[in-house]
């Protein structure tokens, strides 16, 4: 069941149009990202569904309420949204537990209570509660925030680049620990980011954005595995066009070799055909020989792998290798069966 709908939203700014003709689908208790460059339409979206902006059009309903439609637009503090923001937006002269209530007009002060004793619990931050913002981490911050989010029993959740502040050591401790929490409570949530890691580990389905329009929405395996088109390939990962000629129906040849074809669509109907493969670092490695094309002069040891990058036909191609190449000669070879193809532009 869809907890929230957009149907073809557009947003103008003066004569520039950002959002064009936009539909998504949120289930219940699902967590979508938004995710895209700088200018895509990301947060315009969230402006949209928050009621943020005065020239939206198109529908958004939520929860089975009709937020957006050519006759309403529900005022913004009627929509029983939460937002959570990158700077945390804690008010600092209010204890923890003053915060985690300041949206709990209606409730009597033993509800206050138990709400606060629970969602602090969840956090485990039940030492906390009168404590004040200052005195606290910016993990630490964050989570008041997102159960202070939760105390209003929300129908939606939006992070707008919520995570992007803390330290990288605990960003994903944090981002593990809201998504159990999400979970558990069938909580849906639309999450905006620019960093994809973020997007992978926190998201059930991510929508690519490209000039105000999803260019495709899946899970993250198969975003990263089945790009729709050559924009999110590209986005979801650095990595390097390689031009093959489809030869059978699970066999390509190129000039780094054969190919094998273990994708979901058949290519049989393309046998002969030239196609472009899009091949990623830790889809690459190296074979040495006296006689190799290229000659490895400069590597950079990472930790877990050494990192070579070579010029290859004005493409700038990066290889990760478990073992040292330099100044050994090697050729190209390609790790991994290749599970997508695009035709010549």
């Amino acid at each position: 069941m869809s907890q929230l709908s957009i149907k073809g939203l557009d947003v103008h700014y003066d004569q520039h149009q950002v959002i064009k003709n936009l539909d998504l689908e949120v289930q219940e208790g699902e967590i979508v990202a938004l995710f895209g460059p700088s200018g895509s339409g990301k947060s315009t979206v969230l402006k949209a569904v928050t009621g943020l902006l005065n020239h939206a059009s198109g529908s958004i309903e939520l929860a089975g309420h009709t937020l957006l439609s050519n006759e309403k637009a529900v005022p913004t503090e009627r929509r029983n949204i939460g937002l959570i923001f990158q700077d945390y937006a804690l008010f600092p002269h209010l204890t923890v537990s003053e915060n985690i209530c300041f949206g709990l007009v209606k409730a009597s002060p033993l509800e206050k209570q138990q709400t606060v004793d629970e969602l602090l619990a969840l956090v485990k931050m039940s030492e906390y509660k009168d404590a004040y913002p200052h005195q606290l981490s910016g993990g630490q911050q964050q989570r008041v925030a997102i159960v202070r989010a939760l105390a209003t029993k929300p129908d939606l959740l939006l992070f707008d680049e919520a995570f992007s502040n803390l330290d990288p050591q605990f960003r994903f401790e944090l981002i593990e620990e809201m998504r159990a929490i999400l979970k558990n409570k069938g909580i849906t949530a639309l999450f905006v980011t620019h960093n994809q890691d973020e997007a992978f580990a926190f998201c059930d389905r991510i929508a690519v954005l490209n000039h105000g329009r999803i260019a495709q929405i899946d899970n993250p395996e198969r975003l990263f595995s089945y790009p729709s088109d050559r924009f999110v390939a590209e986005f979801l990962g650095q990595g390097v066009w390689l031009e093959a000629r489809v030869e059978s129906e699970n066999t390509l040849s190129s000039e780094w070799g054969d190919l094998p074809y273990q994708g979901e669509k058949s290519i049989a109907g393309m046998i002969g055909e030239l196609v472009d493969v899009y091949l990623r670092p830790h889809q690459i490695g190296f074979t040495e020989a006296d006689d190799g094309v290229f000659c490895v002069e400069h590597e950079r040891f990472v930790g877990e792998f050494y990192q070579v990058e070579l010029e290859w036909r004005q493409q700038s191609l990066k290889i990760r290798t478990h073992s040292s190449f330099l100044n050994k000669r090697v050729n190209i070879r390609v790790k991994q069966p290749v599970l997508h193809v695009f035709p010549k532009p």
